[in-house]
């Protein structure tokens, strides 16, 4: 009996299982598989395509480092074969695997099949590159090898992806049977001819135990069916491949022999007969004297002609009835006519026409009809979707395309058959027509082969049927014994008559020779089981029923009989003397949404090359691609973030192209380098970090994106791990370089033999080590632009349709907001130089959007004028926010109005300064903040004038010769000698501008001044070790103090100095916190405009909520030097006004909601309530309360002093009114 998920078919054991489940983000390892599963195959798979990568690989090397191995043209035949096996493996996983996974769990197979098409496209460049006129220069062969060693990264990349994501999935959500349906699929819609291939090179790739392993897996997932495990094991064990690769797919010179032919050109049923009689007249008596065998075309060409005929006369039908109820049957009838020629149009281009005529080509017309199905697919996916609302214009539509489908088809036939078919029957003996008939038919899958066969042979007359017949068995080798019998009994089951064609056409039944077959075959074979006789009468019945579907000219009803049949139906009898009792495959296409065309428009580009047409679109590919709209789409603050993209690729080019440069470069060439790969690793870690804890987890809350990002997680992974790689190689190259430059100063002194041998050795291994960080940042390169082209394909649109635009700037502010200002300083210049004007333009306004509440601006404005570096982007920093100039333009003339100078200022009374407070409080057009500010300056002008008089005096007193106060050093502790103040540790005074004392700290000096003092005004400092005023700074710069450090942190925006702890610059708050920095222990809130910590996340926000004085001792927080504590209400105090505070209270003093979790507490009360008897009087009445805490309203039972909330359970409440009725309502 066949497997239980073969007779159960692909659709009911697929639709039991849950639609969607989240992936374990944890992953599980390969090894986890069951030893049982038939998924390990996979493994095997891989195993065998690693080493054949690694073999390529290393052949490129030799060629690019001179050693012995490397030949170019085995090099490329190699390639050509790894190519076709890779690709066929890839469609056949696009093709069954990923679409039966999606239905179970969503999110996750689509980012495999975009990297089966980047690794399409790596392989198109290799070509490219092995086909240039350029293979003599010494730079084509370290490109060479750069090219293998990124297409193995990525291919090794995707395949280990595979293995810690995809195959546990598949193990855990599928069963034993599900799974080895879902293999026999697999290696069911690889073409018939790569099989013979495939298969043998895969079993020469693993060990021993391995190849014993493989072929116990083999024999629980084929079905029990002797027949089919004889093709399939005749394939494994068949002529394993060595040096030379035969290749179907890439080489058609190879096409032309790869079939061999029978001995002494019997037919195949005669090679199987031993003594039974001569056969062989019986043959040739069916065999007219003109008859050719390559006009069997013309049966495909006369088949494919009436199937298109009979869908336009469907089309008109339609038109005619206005009846679209069974458009989706006409739809499968077109999508199988499509497959068809599309397979057909292949078989020509890679057998037939290269070995009738190299030069001859019918590719456009091939490409055109395949548009022209396009058309038609579109066409009724536009007629289901307007449904009862369809135009007569539709169906008019649908009547002019299909006509014109056949037209087309037509008058390329009539081409091809005058063309080609002379040049074939002219220069080719019957035998080798046979032989690339048959290898034409061997371009499809088995899946396909087992539905067009008995289309094809329905479709002809008795007398063509049985000279196919004899055609195909005389073609075949005598290795394809068991597989062109399985072909004639699927073809007999579409005879227009009630008996066995191919006793008439070979002189014996296939299925009378099954029988033997299968008996050699299970002695032969130690792991084949015994032959079901249920399942043969099952066939049988099978073949009887494709008789009769076919003969009745219903080629839709066929396919789904054929297709329930083998999904385990209950077989019917039928008369075994007439009938081909063969086996079939049990899959179904319909079953797990298989689409062949996608894998067959991809062997045609295989065949082709670049210079192809474009033939990735599937043609029945119902899912709607977002992708290309999004350059049409309008701005999002989330497209920022995909910005950076540019910025990356950018600088991958330039790893790319400036590695070649490493073999012959200087110290300073290879420092330079060296420093822009740190910059781009350290940027793009803090991009994907941003990902991985940001992004990432907003998609993945979203309930239909679950799965969506795992993918990506492990992509980042393999990255960093490829980053540190080229690390550790780049500094090995740069120890080489300075061992080579000192053995050429050695060797200017010593031309001592030895020490030349040694130079010589240390050169090659340079060399080497040149040419391979050079593969690696090709291979990098690769791997991150296929990772962002995916990103931008498959994630940037879920943006638009899934996150308002107040959530993309959410996003957005926490992005930035984990970013430092380190990371920023070196990041912005990275990114804007990669932009347009404009698209910096819009960077800076989003940025500016998103932290709208901050000090970001400002921070902005002070670095990019400090920076001299910067000076080409301060006008781009202008320029991106013409606005904000308006703005300071305005506030500019604001001031000039309503603050007057200094004289004006001495000039005015007290009346006339309260006049010019009042014009700037009711001007509207103020920023609160600024309006403030101008106020405060005014009430405080004179005596702020009168401080800078003071200043200047005592300044020029200073400069006039008098020794400065304070130019002695500070200890912070003076018996060790430690220099500093009682405030901070460091090894300098700052020379405050305000009024020229030298003072350790701003707070030393405000102790002992009236005026407070401005840090970031500071220019000057005194080095306590030497006594030299200097400009401020990290070091000093007298010589005599050897760069002294002032201290371990230097921030030169605050001109801040600390030598104790851990500080970091937040340029949001344009403030030095303590803490590690942003992103790692603390992150900034835009809308809070405060910096918190990493596990207050998700917190209460309040715009500004820092911005304020402390409740208890009326501090401003922002700028407060203590530490702050944040309230779950959103407010905030100072953690020691908390201490105390709580102590007495436990509400917050603003908003009166708990401060904590006082479960605890209102418990106590619950006790203490329950306890408690009122008097009489007082028992019977309520009191209405408002809830602090839910800030609901209720009513409680009377109490002096506690009342509970019958909603939220606080006692957190206030009483708002006494009830006096007699009940009461809790």
């Amino acid at each position: 009996m066949a497997t239980p998920g073969i007779q159960n078919g692909g659709v009911s054991v697929i639709a039991a299982a849950p639609v969607a489940a989240p992936v374990d983000q944890n992953g599980h390892s390969a090894a986890a598989l069951r030893a049982s599963s038939p998924i390990r195959i996979f493994l095997f798979f891989h195993k065998a395509i690693r080493a054949e990568l690694d073999g390529i690989h290393r052949s490129a090397m030799a060629l690019a480092t001179n050693r012995s191995g490397g030949d170019i043209e085995q090099l490329m035949e190699k390639c050509h074969f790894l190519r076709s096996i890779y690709k066929h493996h890839c469609n056949a996983e696009d093709e069954v695997i990923f679409p039966a996974l999606d239905i179970r769990v969503k999110n996750v197979a689509r980012t495999y099949s975009l990297e089966h098409e980047g690794e399409s496209v790596l392989f198109d460049q290799l070509f490219a590159l092995l086909e240039s006129d350029m293979k003599n220069e010494e730079s084509y062969r370290r490109e060479l090898a750069s090219c293998t060693g990124a297409l193995q990264t990525s291919i090794s990349q995707h395949m280990s992806k595979e293995e810690e994501q995809v195959f546990p999935l598949l193990n855990e959500k599928f069963s034993f049977e599900e799974q080895a349906s879902l293999v026999w699929q697999f290696l069911c819609s690889i073409p018939v001819n790569m099989m013979a291939e495939f298969l043998p090179w895969l079993s020469s790739s693993i060990s021993p135990d391995e190849r014993q392993d493989m072929r116990k897996c083999l024999h629980r997932i084929i079905p029990d069916e002797k027949l089919l495990q004889q093709i399939m094991f005749t394939w494994m064990d068949g002529l394993k491949i060595c040096n030379k690769r035969k290749h179907y797919e890439d080489d058609p010179r190879h096409c032309s022999s790869s079939v061999r032919r029978t001995e002494n050109g019997q037919c195949s049923c005669e090679s199987s007969q031993n003594d039974e009689g001569d056969i062989q007249s019986d043959c040739n008596s069916i065999r007219p004297s003109l008859y050719c065998p390559v006009d069997d075309i013309l049966h495909w060409h006369k088949a494919i002609e009436k199937e298109l005929s009979d869908i336009a006369e469907a089309a008109r039908s339609i038109k005619l009835t206005e009846d679209f109820s069974d458009l989706s049957a006409f739809n499968r009838r077109l999508q199988f006519i499509a497959e068809v020629c599309i397979f057909h149009s292949i078989a020509e281009d890679k057998v037939i026409f290269p070995a009738v005529d190299a030069e001859m080509s019918f590719v456009q017309e091939h490409a055109e009809e395949e548009s022209e199905f396009d058309k038609f697919r579109c066409l009724i996916e536009s007629i289901q979707s307007a449904g009862a609302n369809s135009s007569a214009e539709f169906y008019s539509k649908l009547c002019s395309q299909a006509d014109h489908i056949m037209e087309t088809v037509k008058n390329h036939f009539r081409n091809e058959e005058i063309q080609v078919l002379p040049l074939a029957r002219k220069h080719f003996s019957p035998e080798r027509q046979g032989e690339l008939l048959y290898q034409s038919l061997c371009v499809m899958p088995l899946r396909l082969i087992e539905c067009v066969l008995p289309w094809l042979v329905g479709s002809l007359s008795e007398e063509e049927a049985r000279r196919f017949l004899y055609n195909m068995h005389r073609a075949a080798p005598a290795s394809d014994a068991a597989l062109v019998t399985l072909f004639s009994g699927w073809a007999c089951k579409g005879s227009p008559g009630e008996k066995c064609l191919s006793c008439t056409a070979i002189g014996c039944c296939p299925a009378k020779e099954l029988k033997e077959t299968q008996e050699n075959f299970g002695r032969s074979c130690r792991y084949c089981a015994s032959a079901s006789t249920s399942n043969e009468g099952r066939n049988c019945g099978l073949a009887h029923k494709c008789r009769k579907t076919v003969k009745d000219g219903n080629l839709v009803s066929s396919l789904e009989s054929i297709s329930s049949d083998f999904s385990g139906t209950k077989s019917q009898k039928a008369p075994t003397n007439q009938s081909c009792c063969v086996p079939g495959l049990g899959v179904n296409s319909n079953s797990l949404g298989m689409n062949t065309l996608a894998s067959a428009k991809s062997l045609r580009s295989l065949s082709f090359g670049p210079s192809a047409p474009s033939l990735k679109s599937s043609l029945f590919n119902w899912e709607t691609e977002n992708s290309s709209s999004i350059s049409g789409l309008t701005a999002r603050p989330i497209d920022n973030i995909f910005k950076f993209h540019k910025a990356i690729r950018k600088d991958l080019e330039f790893l790319d192209i400036e590695s070649g440069k490493l073999s012959d470069c200087d110290e300073n060439f290879l420092r330079q380098f060296s420093g822009r790969f740190r910059l781009l690793w350290g940027l793009y870690r803090a991009h994907s970090n941003a990902e991985d804890e940001i992004v990432f987890p907003a998609l993945e809350s979203k309930e239909t994106l679950h799965n969506v990002s795992h993918s990506y997680t492990l992509d980042h992974k393999q990255e960093e791990e490829l980053f540190e790689d080229i690390s550790s190689a780049l500094a090995e190259l740069c120890r080489l370089h300075e061992n080579l430059n000192a053995q050429n100063v050695a060797g200017n002194l010593s031309e001592s033999l030895s020490g030349s041998s040694n130079h010589v050795s240390s050169l090659k291994k340079y060399n080497e080590l040149a040419t391979k960080i050079q593969g690696m940042c090709k291979s990098i390169k690769v791997t991150l632009d296929h990772h962002v082209m995916r990103e931008e394909v498959e994630l940037w649109p879920l943006f638009d349709r899934y996150f308002s635009v107040e959530e993309q700037d959410k996003l957005v502010g926490r992005i930035i907001g984990t970013t430092g200002a380190e990371v920023l300083q070196s990041m912005l210049p990275w990114v804007t130089s990669a932009l347009t004007q404009e698209e910096q333009n819009k960077m800076m306004d989003t940025w500016k959007q998103a932290t709208k509440n901050t000090m970001f601006s400002e921070w902005l404005d002070e670095w990019w004028e400090g920076t001299p570096a910067a000076s080409s982007q301060v006008s781009t920093s202008e320029n991106s926010t013409p606005k904000e100039c308006d703005l300071h333009e305005s506030i500019d003339q604001n001031d000039y109005t309503f603050k007057p100078g200094w004289k004006d200022i001495f000039r005015m009374n007290q009346n006339e300064l309260e006049s010019e407070i009042r014009k700037v409080s009711r001007d509207s057009t103020l920023d609160p903040r600024r309006k403030a500010y101008l106020i405060q300056n005014l009430m405080t002008s004179r005596w702020i004038a009168s401080q800078q008089k003071f200043s200047e005096s005592r300044t020029h007193e200073a400069e006039d010769g008098e020794d400065l106060h304070g130019c002695s050093p500070s200890f912070r502790d003076s018996e060790k000698q430690i220099f500093g103040c009682e405030h901070y540790k460091r090894n300098c005074k700052l020379r405050a501008a305000c009024c020229g004392k030298l003072v350790a700290c701003r707070f030393c000096h405000d102790e002992v001044s009236d005026h407070s003092m401005d840090r970031k005004a500071t220019s000057e400092m005194m080095c306590m070790n030497c006594l030299k005023i200097q400009p401020v700074g990290l070091a000093c710069i007298t010589p005599s103090c050897n760069g002294l450090r002032m201290a371990k942190y230097y921030c030169s925006s605050c001109k801040f100095f600390d030598d104790e702890r851990e500080v970091y610059h937040c340029p949001f708050c344009n403030l030095c916190r303590v803490g590690k920095g942003l992103g790692i222990d603390f992150f900034h809130c835009m809308t809070c405009n405060c910096c918190l910590a990493m596990k207050l996340v998700d917190h209460k926000c309040r715009e500004k909520g820092l911005e304020t004085n402390c409740p208890i001792c009326c501090d401003f927080l922002f700028t407060s030097s203590t530490a702050v504590r944040a309230l779950p209400c959103g407010h905030y105090m100072h953690s020691a006004c908390f201490q105390a505070y709580a102590c007495t209270h436990y509400i917050c003093p603003i908003c009166s909601k708990s401060m904590g979790d006082m479960s605890v507490y209102f418990g106590m009360l619950d006790a203490l309530m329950a306890s408690e008897v009122l008097p009489e009087e007082y028992r019977s009445l309520c009191q209405d309360i408002l809830c602090n805490d839910c800030d609901r309203k209720g009513t409680a039972p009377f109490h002096w002093l506690y009342h509970k909330c019958g909603l939220c359970g606080s006692y957190n409440t206030r009483v708002i009114k006494v009830d006096r009725e007699p009940s009461c309502s809790t």
